[in-house]
């Protein structure tokens, strides 16, 4: 019973971590400067990222480690430092945590005056941050 108590602790951590990464970091990018030229630019919305995930994972990292990405979580059971049944639950958590946090910032986002419809996107050619080709794309 204990176990599963504290099993519910860490996926809660990881949603919500989650949630503060995505909210806080995507957000930055999509209300404050999506085209990393103008607003808070490419530096401002790289620290909201890095700051977002340091309070996570000092707010939250003694509960549940503050894995906040499924890839991170899969580098755990590769370790031998989790296990598989674990990790499907803290994939889950943390896949919830950005489903909210895209939720609440398109919610957001779509509530300003300038919204054009879109959330942000990344890719290659015209009208992309240094119009790369699809083959630089690709070798990079």
């Amino acid at each position: 019973m204990g176990e599963t108590v504290n099993m519910s602790k860490k996926l809660i951590a990881e949603v919500l971590g989650t949630f503060i990464l995505v909210l806080f970091g995507c957000g930055a990018a999509v209300i404050a400067g999506a085209d990393g030229t103008t607003g808070i630019g490419l530096t401002g919305i790289s620290l909201a990222f890095g700051i977002s995930i340091v309070a996570a994972a000092y707010g939250l990292g003694a509960i549940s480690g503050a894995h906040l990405n499924p890839a991170v979580s899969l580098g755990m059971v590769t370790a031998g430092r989790m296990s598989v049944g674990d990790f499907i639950g803290y994939a889950v958590a943390q896949i919830l945590g950005a489903i909210i946090a895209a939720f609440v910032l398109y919610v957001i986002a779509s509530g300003s005056a300038g919204w054009n419809g879109g959330l942000g996107a990344n890719g290659y050619g015209p009208g992309y941050l240094g119009e790369y080709t699809l083959a630089a794309a690709l070798v990079f």
